[in-house]
């Protein structure tokens, strides 16, 4: 790891972000956090604190296991921008162009791209089904094929927890030649060339006993209670499951590998997943000024007014503008990121040559999640003095 100040930082001012979080978790906001952040492709800071489980006094390792939440999502469009690539799919694609129920039902219209931006009209909420079909990408699809869009598709954004990215996965694995799952694909085509060896969709068995439980360290109103936050850690958990909106276990070294990637523009080590021109075309602003939707309770819960989505294809942008999110205000415009409920995070600085990869136990609620990242990548940002 290259000294912080042969990078461009003041140690003593990224030294501010450890203690932010010791404090944090001392005022038991969260339990513990892993992070690693690296510039220009060297590593000036990797740091892990608190609890893995605070209730056990199990404390947080850095080869310990969390679960992505929707940080995996970035895995998925990974996969699914790579066949774009190869021409299996492409971005004004209908969806029904290879699954069949979504060619009626107000469905014919909808595209990869709408999936990608959460502008498809696509069921935004968890589906009301039973854990067998939540947990399938095969089943799941066809129950969301049997549904009515919840809006004209590319007529607003509104985040989708976890069907868009099952009907995506779906579409993967039928170009694919239907012969290997999800989760197979996603292992060989991504994971395993990356080098992500402790990065899994659904449990592994390997993984489990270094696996951080999913706790809830709020109780007030927000995006989800409590009990469902939890809840769904114990739907991730069960054997055989594929949630590819979020269902992946990793570590705090294998995020940072795969933002790695991003930043070197879809390469790393020699392995290319996806081209420079791919990225720098997807992590630009495609849904304008609209809202993001999925947040219009935090007008209530917190006096938030709306602020634009900013989402590319496949990736959440800074764009411009003093607002809530998971990246600085300070971070430059073409800054792209992924981030997963109450407690996952990496992003991409390119015009700073920046990397920040973040996983934390002890979930926030979401707006509380956001602001601690921003403060976070406040404290980073101004580390830098060249």
């Amino acid at each position: 790891m290259a000294t912080p100040d042969k990078l461009g930082f003041d140690p003593q001012r990224l030294a501010r972000v450890g203690a932010r979080i010791e404090a944090d978790i001392a005022a038991r906001r969260y339990d513990g956090a892993a992070l690693c952040v690296a510039r220009r492709g060297s590593l000036a800071l990797r740091t892990v604190h608190g609890y893995a489980d605070r209730a056990a006094g199990r404390k947080l390792k850095d080869s310990d296991v969390f679960v992505s939440f929707s940080v995996g999502k970035q895995f998925t469009n990974a996969v699914v921008l790579n066949r774009v690539e190869r021409g299996d799919l492409h971005l004004h694609m209908q969806i029904g162009e290879i699954i069949p129920e979504f060619r009626d039902r107000g469905m014919r219209q909808m595209t990869l791209f709408h999936l990608l931006t959460h502008t498809s009209g696509i069921m935004s909420a968890i589906p009301s089904v039973p854990v067998e079909t939540l947990t399938s990408i095969e089943r799941l699809t066809a129950y969301i094929g049997s549904q009515r869009p919840e809006s004209v598709p590319g007529e607003r954004v509104n985040y989708s927890i976890i069907a868009a990215h099952s009907v995506m996965a779906e579409m993967v694995r039928r170009v694919d030649g239907g012969k290997r799952s999800f989760t197979q694909i996603i292992a060989e085509d991504l994971f395993r060339p990356l080098a992500m060896n402790n990065t899994s969709l659904g449990p592994r068995d390997d993984l489990l006993a270094r696996q951080c439980p999913v706790v809830a360290c709020y109780d007030t109103p927000g995006m989800f209670a409590p009990a469902e936050v939890v809840g769904v850690g114990a739907v991730l958990g069960i054997k055989g499951a594929e949630i590819p909106a979020g269902g992946y276990l990793t570590t705090i070294d294998d995020l940072h590998r795969f933002a790695s990637m991003l930043r070197n523009g879809g390469e790393l080590d020699g392995v290319r997943i996806l081209s420079p021109r791919t990225l720098a075309y997807c992590t630009q602003n495609f849904t304008g000024d609209k809202p993001n939707v999925l947040f219009d309770y935090a007008r209530d819960t917190r006096g938030w007014e709306p602020w634009p989505a900013s989402i590319g294809i496949g990736f959440f942008t800074r764009g411009v503008g003093i607002q809530p999110g998971p990246m600085s205000n300070f971070s430059s415009a073409n800054a792209f990121c992924g981030w997963g409920a109450g407690s996952t995070c990496f992003w991409v600085d390119p015009e700073l040559d920046l990397t920040f990869s973040f996983l934390s136990t002890g979930l926030m609620e979401e707006t509380y999640h956001m602001e601690r990242l921003q403060r976070l990548a406040d404290l980073v940002i101004t580390s830098l003095v060249d």
